[in-house]
């Protein structure tokens, strides 16, 4: 299940791309004329935001005729969506439709890729997507990832607790914080206690002190695994979470350090899917 994008966003796209009419089809007076679009994946894909991109030629006046949900897994030619209206509202819609599917679904599937490695090496693991989507562009985003098959690993900062190293150096070093942790898990009972380690030394402390997860960034995959081990051994209870420099290309070896969460944020950055486009004129023959 994904959720629903807010049709404020939808029009807005419209609105970058459209302002005020387009110039082409109007000068060649093909507005009025009977057509159809459809959009076809070229690679393996994480299919993503279908569901808008349908809602956005709507808006354009065309009728959403197909649409696969968004979270298929395409392969190479299949065809994800298809509308059917007039030549000016295709036109009007087409570019950005393409662009939202081809960047939603270039997340998609770099986080697919990701979560697929990671389960391979350990079933267990979650992998969540940090808040680092470039600005503006959360809401695609963090459906994107989704539909992946990856969680967010903090929406904002007004639903979760995390204490970084910039925190502690307000209240005078991790030490006196932590001896301040039973007393905040009771202002916040339902929330978890997340508290960032800058070295194996640190996690240890912070799991023996009581905090619910103990994250590190940047550690080595031997460090990790033999932190994970002594955390497990110590505090079976901790969970680890492991963030920084995390990729296609090493998140199985993360995975199989025994962790419970990998926390990542390079799914965001990277090649869009690559989806065609085409439009048709419904009074000739069909051209794929």
């Amino acid at each position: 299940m994904h959720y629903r994008i807010q049709d404020s966003a939808i029009e807005s796209f419209l609105e970058e791309d459209v302002p005020y009419g387009d110039l082409t089809t109007t000068l060649l007076g093909i507005d009025g004329m009977a057509g159809e679009i459809r959009f076809t994946t070229r690679e393996r894909t994480a299919i993503c935001c279908t569901e808008e991109a349908g809602r956005l030629l709507e808006k354009c006046g065309a009728e959403t005729t197909f649409s696969l949900p968004s979270g298929t897994v395409a392969e190479p030619g299949t065809l994800i969506l298809k509308a059917e209206g007039l030549a000016g509202g295709l036109h009007a819609g087409w570019k950005a439709a393409v662009n939202l599917l081809e960047y939603a679904s270039g997340i998609a599937t770099r986080t697919m890729n990701i979560v697929e490695r990671a389960k391979a090496a350990n079933p267990g693991v979650s992998v969540v997507t940090t808040r680092k989507s470039f600005p503006g562009t959360k809401k695609v985003a963090i459906k994107a990832i989704m539909a992946g098959g990856a969680l967010p690993h903090r929406l904002g900062l007004s639903g979760s607790i995390l204490v970084f190293p910039q925190h502690t150096v307000f209240t005078g070093g991790l030490e006196p914080f932590l001896d301040t942790l039973a007393a905040l898990k009771k202002k916040a009972p339902e929330h978890r206690i997340i508290v960032e380690a800058e070295s194996p030394d640190e996690a240890l402390i912070i799991a023996r002190a009581g905090a619910d997860v103990v994250q590190v960034d940047k550690l080595s995959i031997a460090a990790l695994s033999k932190l994970v081990l002594d955390i497990r051994a110590t505090c079976p209870g901790v969970a680890v979470s492991a963030a920084g420099g995390i990729n296609a290309d090493n998140a199985a070896a993360y995975a199989a350090t025994g962790i419970d969460i990998i926390v990542l944020s390079s799914v965001y950055f990277g090649k869009p899917s690559d989806i065609s486009a085409v439009i048709n004129n419904k009074h000739q023959p069909y051209k794929p």
